[in-house]
């Protein structure tokens, strides 16, 4: 039950967080008073090719489930975007992923880009600029949703995949026969990657993020250990869609830039009691990456680190770090007091998965200097936030502290610490994960609890009457 773990908006100050910081025998870096003005860390520019970026606040990509059928973006995408901008963070990792073909798409409402919508998703950025100001950089996140694309109906899953997975396969639903993509149906997706960069960089994008992460088709790559062909099996193969990707971009498009958001550590799935699935006799673990195959609960840097060495040699010069997948482990994905309508109680205090992203990213920062790290899972730390982002990025453990779910209830916050104004405490995310549990359902997702938008909205009533059954 959450009960056994303290709420941390019940702490009444930053020493108290400490303290319960060094109780949970966490290293996680915390600053007891927050600099002002030019002697913040997170007020200090930073140079990223010829971008100069004036803050250390990053908006991380977020999926509304609210653009149209043919994926046109809509009122409530336009008014989330407008938000992102006019939070004060200067560098927009693509707002939300977008899907560069129908199939790929996670949801029939995800944004998708090809000729009809190019319009409108330039118009999307500009939205995004006229709130943002100057100096603002912007990326738009490219996607494939592979294992997890439900292209036509919410409640129909429509899978594109790479190999058999002896339990997610189970999950979806998937016959032994389920016919796997082709490595001439992977060379068709890489030319869409080629073509939906183009179209970004024509509509304003400053750079595109080649997405590998939380179970999608980039990341699934990474992990098709079994597959045989060009796609699968050894390393050089599992990375061959990314270099793939990146030549063509490359080669068509040699003014935009490319960064990558990496799932860097991975465990088995998780089932609803919170516990990992029975793996006895799947032993070596062989559907994962950046794990342990003896004991998958246990993260392994080893081919993360030689991923991000690719990159380098890729002249990739920034990478977006998180973990996991909201599918099948999203405890580590995106630390959380409360679940989500299909999810289970968290397995451990969510301060945890806190510190092991961080340490992570730290882990691979001290190795690649060179690179440009955006670290994930802040919002969770809620009103402490800007004293461990403060400290994290003083003492070099990331260059920029990546913010999500926090921008949806409060998209002023990035603004208010770096303006030195009052933090508005009743509009901190407190991870009551509606944000999620919408989508699960078929609604748009949003900040029900603190959003009036949303909160007052046909689908916050609907909402809460899912929520109420489920009591019952």
């Amino acid at each position: 039950m959450t009960s056994r773990f303290v709420h941390l908006g019940s702490l009444r100050n930053i020493e108290a967080f400490a303290a319960h910081v060094r109780e949970l025998g966490l290293s996680i870096p915390c600053d007891i008073e927050i600099d002002q003005g030019a002697q913040s860390p997170l007020s200090r520019p930073f140079r990223w090719k010829r971008f100069q970026i004036e803050n250390r606040f990053v908006v991380q990509p977020m999926e509304g489930w609210d653009g149209s059928l043919d994926g046109h973006p809509s009122e409530l995408t336009f008014r989330r975007w407008r938000n992102f901008g006019r939070s004060g963070a200067k560098l927009i990792w693509g707002c939300e992923a977008v899907a560069v073909r129908h199939d790929g798409r996670a949801n029939p409402n995800q944004l998708l880009i090809h000729e009809e919508t190019r319009a409108d998703l330039a118009r999307l950025r500009e939205t995004l600029a006229d709130a943002g100001g100057p100096g603002l950089v912007v990326g738009m996140q490219l996607t494939h949703s592979g294992r997890y694309s439900r292209p036509n109906r919410k409640d129909r899953a429509e899978p594109r995949i790479l190999y058999r997975h002896p339990i997610l396969d189970g999950r979806l639903g998937l016959p032994h026969d389920y016919p796997l993509l082709t490595d001439g149906e992977i060379r068709e997706i890489i030319d869409d990657f080629h073509r939906a960069a183009r179209m970004a960089y024509d509509a304003g994008f400053d750079f595109v993020d080649v997405k590998h992460c939380h179970g999608y088709l980039g990341h699934e790559f990474l992990s098709a250990h079994e597959r045989e062909g060009d796609y699968g099996g050894s390393f050089e193969n599992r990375t061959r869609f990314l270099r793939e990707v990146v030549q063509g971009i490359r080669a068509s498009v040699p003014g935009l830039e490319i960064g990558v958001r990496l799932s860097a550590i991975d465990s088995a799935p998780i089932g609803r009691s919170g516990s990992p699935e029975p793996i006895e006799n799947l032993l070596p673990y062989r559907w994962g990456f950046g794990l342990n195959p003896a004991n998958p609960a246990e993260p392994d840097l080893t081919e993360p680190i030689r991923f991000l060495s690719l990159l380098r040699d890729l002249d990739i010069g920034m990478v977006n770090i998180t973990a996991g997948s909201p599918y099948y482990n999203p405890h580590i994905q995106r630390p959380a007091l409360f679940p989500p309508s299909d999810g289970y109680q968290p397995p451990e205090d969510p301060l945890v998965g806190v510190a092991r992203q961080m340490e992570v990213t730290r882990s691979l920062k001290r190795l690649f200097p060179e690179l440009l790290f955006v670290g994930t899972a802040y919002t969770y730390l809620q009103d402490f936030l800007p004293y461990v982002a403060s400290a994290a990025v003083r003492e070099g453990w990331v260059d920029c502290v990546g913010v999500g779910r926090l921008v949806l209830s409060y998209p002023e916050f990035p603004r208010d610490v770096l303006e030195g104004r009052p933090m508005d405490r009743k509009h901190f995310c407190r991870t009551f994960s509606d944000c999620t549990t919408g989508p699960r359902n078929g609604l748009p997702s949003g900040c029900y609890p603190l959003d009036d938008h949303y909160k007052t909205s046909e689908s916050g009533r609907l909402l809460r009457d899912i929520k109420n059954s489920r009591r019952k």
